[in-house]
């Protein structure tokens, strides 16, 4: 693939990690103002509104029983699990750490697909996978001195994330991926709007704040279209790695927006999840090369 395909689809995965830092940092913002349940409704009429008027311009089927296949569904079930525990994440800890952790999505997909998929993973990369989460050890400091319990709730978020991921991976191609981002958003409204009462009830919404939710709701979507453009231009073994500038973005939004000062152990930790996801990156693209070479040796039929 020519190297300006894989530049192309480099900037779009910086863009998309931009994009959703930045979200991110909008809804921890709001977090004192509005509870957790609230923001995934409020945020979630915006996003749906806003995926269904896209999907009608680009005349994508929006099909009731493409979005009822069992793999659609449990996908959505992943999301739904990913946006509480993070959102709620996001609202008991530093803003820099619930990044920091979610670093270790590659690593915890990795794991994933070798567990249920039976994808090979050699015994290289399930080193750099114990060393990984040792990272993420590292930045949650289990004990007395450091620990603090909703860190646990960013480490369920991947997870989750990762199991959504692997799902997705299933769904067959005859699904348009519109479709299932819409289903997804409006199911994760609905769960936003059951959970409201019991989640400490509707909060009046300033103006202000109205704007933030509807800024954040672009934000994701356009994140979510630039993951895809990255994906279709590059490489992805050139490409995936792209995702952890998302995490220079949360620390400088969380030195300047919020006042926090990271401390050694989070550094080393994200330094270390990040040195091990891109090692596992270097060991896929060494073990699918001989693969590559061996179909592009192979004379046309």
């Amino acid at each position: 693939m020519a190297s300006s395909e894989n530049s192309r689809g480099a900037l779009f995965m910086a863009l998309a990690m931009a994009a959703f830092t930045c979200n991110d940092a909008i809804v921890k913002s709001i977090t004192s103002e509005l509870g957790v349940a609230q923001i995934m409704a409020v945020r979630g009429v915006m996003a749906t509104a806003l995926i269904y008027c896209v999907a009608r311009y680009l005349g994508v089927t929006l099909s009731l029983k493409m979005v009822m296949h069992p793999l659609v569904l449990l996908r959505t079930f992943f999301e739904i699990g990913a946006t509480l525990t993070f959102l709620s994440a996001l609202a008991h800890i530093e803003f820099a750490a619930a990044s920091s952790i979610m670093q270790s999505l590659p690593l915890a997909v990795t794991l994933g697909a070798a567990l249920f998929l039976g994808e090979p993973v050699g015994w290289r990369r399930w080193t750099a996978i114990s060393v990984g989460f040792l990272g993420v050890l590292l930045i949650i400091r289990p004990g007395p001195e450091g620990f603090t319990p909703a860190a646990l709730l960013a480490v369920a978020a991947c997870f989750f994330t990762a199991s959504r991921d692997l799902t997705t991976r299933r769904i067959t191609d005859d699904i348009p991926t519109l479709s299932v981002t819409l289903f997804t958003s409006f199911a994760n409204t609905v769960v936003g709007v059951i959970l409201i009462a019991p989640m400490g009830g509707w909060q009046p919404v300033s103006t202000p704040t109205l704007g933030y939710l509807a800024l954040a709701s672009v934000l994701v979507f356009a994140g979510y279209q630039a993951v895809i453009k990255a994906m279709r231009a590059g490489e992805i073994s050139f490409v995936a790695p792209f995702r952890y500038t998302g995490l220079l973005w949360a620390l400088v939004i969380g030195i300047f927006l919020f006042g926090e000062h990271p401390n050694a152990y989070m550094l080393t930790g994200a330094a270390i999840v990040i040195g091990s996801g891109l090692y596992t990156f270097y060991r896929e693209r060494k073990r699918r090369s001989p693969v590559v070479e061996k179909a592009s040796a192979a004379p046309p039929a």
